[in-house]
């Protein structure tokens, strides 16, 4: 997927999360499984589906964010398996985010707004592919003063919340 594509997306996620907040009257949860939970959000561009968990332990424990973690389907614009993180903060743009599983190390290459991206979809491909053989995966971002913050994510429950929002937008 293309930057520019990527770009253009970042402004849905933020809605999707601000309605989420704000009003689950138009938001649908389709499932909670375990950790993560399934959600389809029926806007004026179409059908938005994504699977998303928040962290069960923060680093540093002093610093708490809203910190989430989403797998997003949009069948209208032909985006599929689109990985995204946001840690609760602006990232820094001198230093990387990135997702560690085991041995497995990916990078987020877009920081825009809070959010960040994986540019290539093979990688996202890979990573998913990971985490649903996974128990656990963390996010280490830094923000705007350069601090490090890792936010540790279950994986318990990726697989079926991932399946149940790959079904409700295909």
């Amino acid at each position: 997927m293309s930057i520019i594509k990527k770009i253009l997306i970042i402004f849905p996620i933020v809605l999707i999360n601000l309605c989420v907040q704000l009003s689950a009257g138009e938001i649908k949860k389709i499932g909670k499984f375990k950790d993560w939970e399934a959600i389809v959000s029926t806007e004026d561009t179409g059908k938005v589906c994504f699977a998303q968990s928040s962290p069960i332990l923060q680093a540093p424990k002093s610093n708490k964010r809203d910190a989430k973690l989403f797998i997003a389907f949009r069948p209208n614009d032909k985006i599929i398996d689109e990985v995204s993180v946001t840690a609760g903060y602006e990232f820094n743009k001198n230093n990387s985010v990135t997702a560690t599983s085991g041995k497995n190390k990916f990078k987020f290459d877009i920081k825009e707004q809070g959010f960040a991206w994986i540019a290539d979809t093979k990688i996202e491909f890979r990573m998913i592919k990971r985490m649903k053989k996974g128990s656990r995966i963390m996010i280490t971002g830094y923000n705007q003063k350069g601090s490090q913050t890792i936010d540790h994510y279950s994986l318990l429950g990726f697989t079926k919340a991932y399946n149940a929002t790959k079904k409700a937008c295909s």
